[in-house]
């Protein structure tokens, strides 16, 4: 297996010591750049009762590229497709390089 890249060694111990509220974020023990994700639904909404799983991975071109991020619980969200795919800004055009994937997570919940 190639090395793990400095920048994503990083980020996997960062979300491991220092979780972002509600979401664990775990990496897959054959694929370091994807990543199982709980998310507890934000407090005062209609999601706040819930516990999603998604799938977070992270491209070849990452950080260059934003990661890519989908739902697998099925929700009913207007920025969220039937397939589970995400319509956020900060996954597109507005990606930065100095993002990382807490910011990315923080962001979805």
């Amino acid at each position: 297996m190639a090395a793990i890249p400095k920048r994503i060694e990083k980020e996997t111990q960062k979300l491991s010591s220092e979780p972002p509220p509600g979401v664990t974020a775990v990496p897959d023990k054959d694929n370091y750049r994807y990543f199982h994700i709980n998310m507890s639904g934000p407090d005062g909404t209609p999601y706040e009762a819930g516990v999603y799983v998604l799938e977070l991975f992270l491209p070849e071109g990452y950080p260059m590229e934003p990661p890519k991020v989908r739902f697998l619980t099925k929700i009913y969200h207007p920025n969220i497709d039937k397939l589970g795919r995400i319509c956020l800004d900060v996954l597109k055009d507005k990606w930065s390089p100095a993002l990382q994937i807490r910011t990315v997570l923080l962001s979805i919940q």
